[in-house]
């Protein structure tokens, strides 16, 4: 299902890069993709986090934890549902420019929504080309600058809601054909739904293009993320959740859990056209990212990262015909590098202890790929691609006396093919059908420490393969929309977390399996809109394996990952420039654990909103407000997976309401 979401309406219009590096139609993309338009001004949400946006996606999860020290949770078919922190097993660009490492970590977090103008999502066989991301390919898209005839643009916002949420935004734009910028600074604040929850943070974003010609576009991009403050109020057991959802467990305060975060990023895009048949893109970036953990332990319960990275690549595309039909091709590489110097101290009531940990950490990637689409008859349509990656750890470990050092290096190599058909059955109706091989590699997070708590990395994770097919249609008729997928994906040396004296392990398990059904209807009517969006997943282990606390059967669903997920949004025009939506969002339960011995409630939640656009002197403005639960339904909005103290559940906000002001002029 794809929206454009402009006053909140949803229409037909899309276009998208993310299946084949060149703009095509999303109907015709040859795989299961989604297109979110966003327009920020009209957009009844205070636009802080992906989830506001994303939700009702078929085929994804992604859930606001309620805790910013901790990141949103993003999974796609099953695969990312481990993750405790971060996003795993899903790659993240924001303009062309990697939000995932070279390891395949990701932040959410870090993309300024005021500024986003679109959000796509790649996922199944097709997202094996973009490298180390089983699941699939979450890409953002920032709106370029107005061009005005003189005077700038300006914009400003003001949101406040519960929890003592702030949001602020200010930006300005504007310039000419030939060179054009815009700057967007946001800040937002919360005391948080739960206990020794609060946060704070500010997003600067700024871009610049720059046409020195008409077959050369140049876009500069500045990113500076700074939050001082997030506190961790760590997971409930089920019987706390039941309590008292707001909750906080003492040890949460006894060691003054919290994260702060500094990234300060750059880069540069570039788009030439060679000639009528050729393009080349590239791109070069550089960033720093410092994090500061306080971890709800002693030894080594402080994780200080002071991180440097950097990445260019480059692909050509080539257009011509063969039997008189189009035929495209791309080739390119990729290179990555990410550098840190890791800290552990002990942790003295939220302070920093003594030293256990100093070493030097690196990962870098190198890839190469490539990719034809080719129309071979009037109706057909094929996709092949590959790509050829080669992932290096090394660690240096600075701490422990020469002859005991755990230094150490690890390499990973992979090459994924993928092959897809698509059938233009009509004007209206596409049918397509892909198959493909990734793989996804441990982080550098995930093999920092060993399951046996002796000392130095754990290199001998290996990385979880996948083979991953899928089925399906795209039809749009009329005012109606429909897209149905099929898919099974079937992984090796599946990366699964443990625990050791309550800090996060991992482990290889032999065999998962995830399959299921994807679905989703948008239609228009006259003054209103609808869209529905269902995913049934069936993950389990498809073989035996056994960890600290036994054996887990084979047949055992993976945790994190509900059986059911349905979202519907009704929205419907309430008289002149005004706007009403209701939107529903149901999850069956959710294991907890490997072992299946507990499990989140199902739950469905209810959420409206309001709209109002009107011109007060001369200024354009937008009233809008949301109340979200409107039932103040009691539940669990993610889990943490194999939580060692039992300690799985993360609540849920209760009823919520936020209002909001936006000018533009």
């Amino acid at each position: 299902m794809a929206q454009a979401q402009e006053g909140g309406s949803t229409t037909l219009k899309e276009i998208v890069i993310s299946a084949s590096r060149a703009e095509q139609r999303r109907f015709d993309a040859p795989g299961a993709i989604d297109s979110v338009e966003v327009d920020p001004f009209h957009t009844a949400s205070p636009l802080v986090n992906l989830s506001e946006l994303m939700s009702g996606v078929a085929g994804l999860q992604i859930r606001d934890r309620q805790n910013f020290a901790q990141d949103l949770q993003v999974s796609v078919r099953g695969f990312g549902t481990r993750s405790t922190f971060g996003v795993r097993g899903v790659r993240i660009l924001v303009d062309g420019i990697p939000a995932t490492m070279p390891d395949g970590q990701g932040q959410a977090a870090t993309a300024n929504l005021t500024s986003v103008k679109r959000i796509e999502l790649l996922r199944g066989p097709l997202a094996q080309l973009y490298g180390n991301a089983a699941g699939g390919v979450l890409q953002l898209f920032t709106k370029d600058p107005p061009v005005t005839s003189g005077k700038p643009e300006y914009g400003l916002s003001a949101g406040f809601g519960s929890n003592k949420q702030r949001h602020f935004d200010g930006g300005i734009g504007g310039g000419s054909e030939t060179l054009s910028g815009l700057l967007d600074v946001s800040r937002y604040s919360t005391d948080g739904f739960r206990d020794h929850s609060a946060a704070r943070r500010e997003q600067l974003n700024t871009k610049v293009v720059a046409k020195p010609s008409s077959d050369t576009t140049l876009t500069g991009i500045v990113n500076l993320f700074d939050q001082p403050l997030a506190q961790d109020p760590l997971g409930l057991t089920h019987a706390q959740f039941a309590q008292n959802p707001r909750q906080v467990i003492p040890a949460a305060n006894a060691f003054n859990t919290r994260k702060t975060i500094e990234q300060q990023q750059a880069g540069v895009v570039v788009d030439h056209r060679l000639s009528a048949a050729d393009t080349l893109n590239a791109r070069l970036y550089g960033g720093a990212r410092k994090v500061d953990q306080k971890l709800a332990l002693l030894t080594n319960g402080v994780v200080n990262l002071d991180r440097n990275y950097a990445g260019l690549g480059a692909s050509w595309t080539h257009t011509t015909r063969v039997n008189a039909l189009p035929l495209r091709w791309t080739v390119g590489m990729e290179a990555d590098q990410l550098k840190e110097t890791r800290k552990g101290y002990d942790n003295i009531g939220g302070n920093s202890g003594a030293l256990r940990r100093n070493e030097d950490d690196s990962a870098s990637n190198r890839d190469l790929f490539g990719q034809v689409d080719w129309t071979f008859a009037p109706d057909w349509q094929a996709i092949a691609g590959v790509r050829a990656t080669t992932v290096r750890f090394k660690v240096d470990d600075h701490f422990n006396p020469a002859a005991t050092r755990t230094s150490g290096n690890v390499e990973y190599r992979n090459t994924s093919p993928v092959v897809g058909l698509v059938w233009h059955a009509a004007e209206t109706l596409n049918v397509y059908a892909n198959l493909g091989t990734g793989f996804e590699t441990p982080t550098l997070a995930e093999s920092a420490y060993r399951p046996d708590g002796a000392a130095g990395p754990n290199f001998a994770l290996k990385p979880s393969k996948s083979t991953q097919s899928e089925i399906g249609i795209k039809s749009h008729s009329g005012r109606h929309t429909v897209d149905a997928a099929l898919f099974d994906a079937r992984s090796r040396d599946e990366i699964v977390s443990q625990t050791s004296g309550g800090r996060a392990t991992f482990q290889n398990a032999d065999r998962t399996r995830r399959r299921g059904v994807e679905a989703s209807w948008s239609a228009n009517w006259a003054g209103a809109s609808t869209r529905i969006g269902y995913t049934l997943l069936d993950a389990r282990f498809d073989a035996p394996y056994t960890n600290a606390l036994g054996t887990v059967p084979a047949g055992n669903r993976l945790p994190g990952a509900p059986r059911h997920s349905l979202s519907a949004e009704v929205e419907t025009s309430l008289g002149d420039s005004m706007k009403g939506g209701l939107e529903m969002r149901v999850e069956s339960k959710t294991s907890v654990n490997d072992r299946n011995s507990d499990a989140a409630p199902g739950y469905a939640v209810f959420n409206a909103r309001l709209g109002k656009e009107f011109t007060f002197d001369g200024v354009k403005m937008v009233l809008y407000g949301r109340l979200d639960n409107l039932l103040a339904r009691n539940y669990a909005g993610s889990v943490i997976v194999n939580d060692a103290n039992g300690r799985y559940f993360e609540p849920a906000a209760g009823r919520r309401l936020f209002v909001g002001v936006r000018t533009l002029f």
